[in-house]
């Protein structure tokens, strides 16, 4: 299970707030800028930032805060990422929804074209440096990996 914060599509990046049990704008992206599939979190996990597991749902659909959604985990991109001196993992991890019926062929990550792969890479290091921090891929993992990797949070 997923919950999304933030719909593939929008400009703006919402965060969930567990204290008040709702959704809060936190910031606008660069103009040009947009996220390219749904972004949210597992519930019930934390990554290596504090937060829970970052999850981007890769599907032919969009959806809005606070959707959740039945979904196969595919794969993960392994990162570190830097904030002047601190250094943490923030893997992403990457799922599709069980309804999709564009990406339901997709057993594991590897299994989308090596562009796709480097253009969600790409994503993730603007985005970051948006924000004034520095995003560094290490590399892509399977679903099988990837489902270790969860276990571990």
């Amino acid at each position: 299970m997923v919950t999304i914060e933030t719909p593939k599509g929008s400009n703006a990046k919402y965060h969930y707030d567990a204290s008040t049990n709702s959704f809060h704008l936190k910031k606008l992206l660069p103009v040009g800028m947009c996220f390219p599939y749904d972004f949210g979190f597992v519930p019930e996990t934390k990554g290596g930032d504090g937060d829970p597991v970052d999850a981007l749902v890769i599907s032919e659909t969009g959806t809005f805060p606070g959707c959740k959604i039945e979904c196969r985990l595919i794969g993960a991109l392994l990162a570190e990422q830097h904030t002047g001196r601190k250094k943490v993992r923030n893997d992403r991890l990457f799922f599709v929804p069980e309804e999709s019926i564009l990406f339901e062929g997709i057993p594991t990550i590897h299994g989308l074209p090596r562009t796709h792969l480097k253009q969600l890479e790409d994503f993730f290091v603007a985005y970051n440096k948006s924000e004034g921090k520095i995003f560094k891929p290490i590399k892509t993992i399977g679903s099988t990996a990837a489902l270790e990797l969860l276990h571990k949070q």
